[in-house]
Parts: structure tokens; sequence; C-alpha cells
């Protein structure tokens, strides 16, 4: 038995809380997977999960075991690059995951630039606009827009974008204006689903607290440059943030409205999993990018 395999297999079947989703995110048989656990017990000599129809639990034994099993990985996987040079020398994969637009308008350049200059690296780009479990994926960093829930992880601000709403000059000849938030659940909407943007918040004069608005989708899309177009075509107001917009309003194609209602700047991070000694691969392209990334944000997230 490799008790660094079944310890593997192990974490993954408490994290993912049921041994068939640890199978399939192994690739391998379920059934492998359950003979292994059940031979590490039997090494053990004691219980380590309790199996029912519905979740796995650990029992005390399996809470000890697996702190420690997490423990031991992480040194073996911090070793091996060690090995590999990886804390001594910008060598190696960097896995970096982004929001779809926004990693291809501001990170991607910037990873472009960084792949020239360290010719021993190479870069795995994740454009995702849900937020991937940094450990669970192996991602090495993100980049997050959005506050950020209190964690572990570690955090460094590049800047901000604001939400906006904007609409067509046809679309406010024809309906009028809009002079209040409100006035946007009587007309028909864009939304762009996005954790970042959904519901529709506005703040009031006055108040601290934002304020939901629910709006009337006409149409709604999971990508931000679908949004932008659709509202452009004159399907109705959308609320974006301002650097998906941003060729558009220049160009007047859209019209940004109710700015005096504007919640706060969403703020714009990029994050990485805390550790003993950082990979100087990861060390190399935060320094690079942080003021890359700084200088691409440099005009968004001012109220006007």
């Amino acid at each position: 038995m490799d008790r660094l395999e079944v310890m593997t297999m192990l974490l993954a079947a408490v994290d993912r809380g049921s041994l068939s989703a640890a199978a399939r995110a192994l690739q391998i048989p379920v059934s492998t997977l359950t003979r292994n656990v059940t031979q590490l017990e039997d090494a053990l000599g004691t219980r380590l999960l309790i199996r029912t129809t519905r979740k796995l639990a650990l029992t005390d034994a399996g809470t000890a075991y697996v702190a420690a099993a997490r423990r031991i990985l992480d040194q073996v996987d911090e070793q091996e690059r060690d090995a590999k040079g990886e804390f001594t020398t910008p060598r190696g994969e960097l896995v970096i995951t982004t929001p779809v637009q926004f990693g291809r308008l501001h990170v991607l350049p910037v990873i472009n630039a960084f792949l020239a200059q360290f010719p021993a690296i190479k870069v795995s780009l994740i454009q995702s606009d849900r937020n991937i479990d940094l450990i669970d994926a192996r991602v090495d960093l993100a980049v997050r827009i959005g506050k950020l829930p209190d964690s572990s992880l570690v955090a460094t601000r590049v800047g901000a974008l604001r939400a906006v709403v904007c609409a067509s000059p046809g679309f406010l000849a024809t309906h009028g204006v809009p002079q209040h938030p409100e006035d946007l659940a009587r007309v028909p909407c864009v939304v762009f689903n996005s954790p970042y943007l959904s519901p529709w918040r506005f703040r009031m004069p006055g108040s601290n607290e934002p304020t939901i608005v629910a709006v009337n989708p006409r149409l709604e899309v999971t990508a931000p440059d679908s949004a932008t177009d659709a509202c452009v075509a004159g399907l109705g107001p959308t609320l974006l943030l301002e650097h998906d917009v941003a060729e558009a309003v220049a160009a007047g194609t859209l019209r940004v409205i109710l700015s005096q209602f504007e919640v706060e700047p969403v703020p714009v991070h990029m994050v990485h999993v805390s550790r003993n000694v950082m990979p100087m691969k990861l060390r190399r392209f935060i320094d690079f990018a942080a003021p890359r990334l700084r200088e691409s944000l440099a005009h968004f997230g001012k109220t006007p």
C-alpha cells in the first residue's frame, strides 16, 4: 500500500464529502478508493470514516489522522518543489485563475510580458467567473473581484472598479432617462449573472446600507461582453464593471446613468495561499504583476 497515495485518496473523500465524488475527481474506480481506505483503516487498527448514505463523517481518530495527513502531504509537496529549485530559482509551472473578461483585458498582457522575461516558467491560466478553491485545484494565485471573505489567504490589492449602469442612447430616447434606481424595475434590463454584481445594488443619499432593486431581466447572460453587446443593441440597461463598457462609453454607443447612486467601487486583489516559504516563481510574478495591474486599473474606480 502506497501510504501517501492513500492519504491523498482519503483527503479527497473528506474534502468532497463522498467516496464516489473523490473517485471521479481522482479518475479512479470508486471500488479502488474504497478498498485502499479500508486497508488503511485495517493497518491502523481503527476506523477513520463513518459512511452514511448521504455523506461521510470523521471519527475522532479520523479527524486527527486527516489533519496530520494534510501536513505530511504539504511537506512532501514543498520538498518536491524545493528539489526542483522552485524556492531558489524562478522555474516551473505557475497556475493562475482570473475572471474571464478581466483576465483577457488586464491579466493576460501581464502574463505575456512575464513569460518573455522568465523563460524557465510556464503558466496555466484558468479563466472562470466562479471562485475556484485554490488548495483543491492546486492554484498558485487568483485574481479576485469583490470584497474578500475572512480567510487565511494572503491578499495584495491592485485596484478597484466601479459597478455602473449603462444604456444605449436609442433606448434612453425611447424610454426616457431613469432618474432613480427604482425606475429600472419598470423597464426591460440586460442582466449579467455574476457573484459580484448580482443582485443589483445601489446607495441611496444619506444611507450607508445598499439598496437592492429587483429588475426585470429581458435577457440574462453569463458573459459581460454579451451584456455589453445587447445593451448597445438597445435591449435595455445593464449593470457591469466599468472596464467592461469603457470602449462603448468612449465611443458614445453606451451612456452611464444613475452614477449618483453607485455603491463603493469593487476591490480587485491578487490572492494566494499562505506558505512558510513562497516559491520563487510566485514571488517573482507577484512583484512583476502588482505594479502593472495597478497601472492598468489606475484610471478606474474613481467615483464621479
